[in-house]
């Protein structure tokens, strides 16, 4: 592997993860904030002579990601928020037929058009699958520029180990931000995929459809998917613990939120108060199992989110009503400052 240090924004250093893990077709469509994302991979996927293609649609993008899928290959397609939305339909066919896929959401400000400031509003879109049907997409939230370098890689090969789409949900700070990124370019995967579609000569013909009339046949295949969710809950949680062990108070935070009440934590430390920091770096699956722990011995968590509340949700359900959990959301673009979420930690009256 070689490795050099590079001044990257996070859009570059996504799309530069991609060509390192050997994408082998990249279909999008402009958007901001992540417009740096396409542009870079129109550069560099033809200077790697792979296929780049600035599509007429979002609808065309995922479709066009499906169709490089089904032969095996590595395949990715990013937007942020409305965009991704319109991918939904495709992102369900794409789990439905078992095919590996990298998406990347640079979330902005909604619902609807929104605006173009950063935004934390697409979780329950992310997690809950977000298109039609009993499905999961494992959901990886970087924090820094380097971490969106290291999960797109993680993504790719995360998609094609469980046969299924990975996101990486960030916003549009982190898309923009610039930072020193270490680049490793990895060797490309060598390893045939038996269920690809590469044309049948020498073996019998495969079948990828998502499609099942057979009465009971759609129900056991959604049992099968199940098995390989409940294996990913087992086997694939992140996540960071920061002064957790004696925190009376443990703020949970993702992404570029988490930076922020990092600062808090260490603010209140500085002030004697007992707090600690509990980032989810795999938003699906969620650390529900290290929460629940923490909340054994802990007073109660605050949940910092660029949301009016979506992963707090996620965290009432781990909790089980055996602390208290409270909110503080800022929605369509607003950013929190340490200081607002040193306040909100006072406040709490646990």
């Amino acid at each position: 592997m070689n490795r050099k240090l590079q001044l990257m924004t996070g859009n570059e250093a996504i799309g530069e993860a991609a060509v390192c893990a050997g994408c082998k077709l990249y279909a999008g469509y402009p958007i901001t904030p992540q417009n740096e994302l396409t542009a870079y991979m129109s550069k560099r996927m033809t200077e790697e002579g792979r296929a780049f293609i600035q599509s007429e649609s979002e609808l065309a993008a995922i479709s066009m990601v499906f169709g490089a899928s089904v032969t095996g290959e590595r395949s990715m397609t990013s937007s942020s928020s409305p965009g991704i939305s319109l991918k939904q339909e495709g992102i369900s066919y794409l789990a439905g037929c078992r095919l590996p896929s990298v998406i990347i959401n640079i979330m902005r400000g909604g619902p609807g058009l929104g605006n173009i400031a950063p935004s934390q509003a697409d979780y329950f879109q992310a997690t809950r699958g977000g298109g039609h049907g009993d499905y999961r997409v494992i959901v990886l939230g970087p924090a820094s520029v380097q971490e969106a370098f290291d999960l797109t890689v993680d993504s790719f090969n995360l998609a094609d180990k469980y046969r299924m789409p990975a996101m990486v949900l960030a916003d549009g700070l982190l898309g923009q931000m610039m930072e020193p990124v270490s680049v490793t370019r990895y060797p490309l995967p060598k390893a045939k995929k038996s269920w690809a579609l590469t044309g049948a000569k020498n073996r019998k013909p495969n079948v990828i459809k998502s499609l099942f009339l057979r009465p009971g046949a759609l129900e056991e295949y959604n049992i099968e998917l199940q098995k390989t969710y409940d294996e990913i809950k087992k086997k694939e949680v992140r996540f960071e613990a920061l002064y957790c062990d004696d925190a009376e108070i443990i703020i949970v935070a993702y992404g570029t939120t988490s930076r922020i009440a990092r600062a808090a934590v260490k603010n209140l430390r500085k002030k004697k108060k007992r707090v600690g920091l509990l980032r989810p770096i795999t938003l699906w699956p969620f650390p529900e199992e290290a929460i629940a722990k923490y909340a054994k011995k802990t007073k109660g968590f605050l949940v910092a989110e660029q949301s009016m509340g979506q992963m707090v949700e996620d965290v009432k359900l781990a909790v089980a009503g055996s602390a208290k959990v409270r909110l503080y959301g800022r929605p369509g673009g607003g950013i929190p400052t340490d200081e607002e979420i040193e306040k909100e930690v006072l406040r709490l009256k646990i």
